[in-house]
């Protein structure tokens, strides 16, 4: 019997420890490096396929650009992915072009999405999390101290959004104004 672990709003460390021990498995840091370069391989084996089976969320690229226009403003990732995986999904889709990928932090770089986000704003040189937006469809970094925009578009509803503390929740991402505003 094949049994995986629980992927929701948790990052692939974790995944892949949990799997594991699911199955009586002990796993150590150097497995987890094995497993993730394995992963990474098969997702630039597979990249075309991510084209074919998916799609950028409407209006994400437009976002992006937007957001890339104002002053000051920098883009990065947080993610439960590892990052190679995570630049290989936003490729495939065209939308890394704006992303600061040293400033993000991804799943090998800590367990708790929160912790990602404390990570990232580190990186990007101690910024306040007042200072900060996460726009998502998970409200990790709620936890931070980072304001969110929650987007409904992935395994959290609207209702679940609000519930968890976003402080504005969208649809999607099809009205670039109101993302913006």
């Amino acid at each position: 019997m094949r049994t995986q672990a629980r992927i929701d709003g948790i990052t692939e460390a974790v995944i892949f420890r949990e799997t594991a021990r699911l199955h009586g498995i002990g796993t150590t840091r150097r497995d987890f490096e094995r497993f993730a370069a394995a992963l990474a391989a098969a997702h630039v084996e597979h990249a075309a396929g991510l084209r074919e089976r998916g799609h950028a969320l409407p209006g994400a690229a437009l976002v992006l650009d937007r957001l890339a226009a104002v002053p000051g403003v920098v883009q990065t990732v947080v993610t439960g992915n590892v990052r190679a995986v995570a630049e290989i999904k936003l490729a495939a889709f065209d939308l890394d072009r704006p992303i600061q990928w040293d400033l993000g932090a991804y799943g090998e770089d800590a367990d708790e999405r929160a912790n990602l986000v404390l990570l990232a704003l580190h990186r990007a040189g101690d910024v306040d999390p007042t200072e900060a937006v996460l726009l998502g469809d998970t409200p990790a970094g709620r936890d931070a101290g980072v304001p969110v925009i929650g987007v409904a578009t992935g395994g959290s509803s609207a209702e679940e959004l609000h519930e968890a503390g976003a402080a504005r929740v969208l649809p999607d991402l099809t009205d670039a104004d109101r993302v913006m505003e």
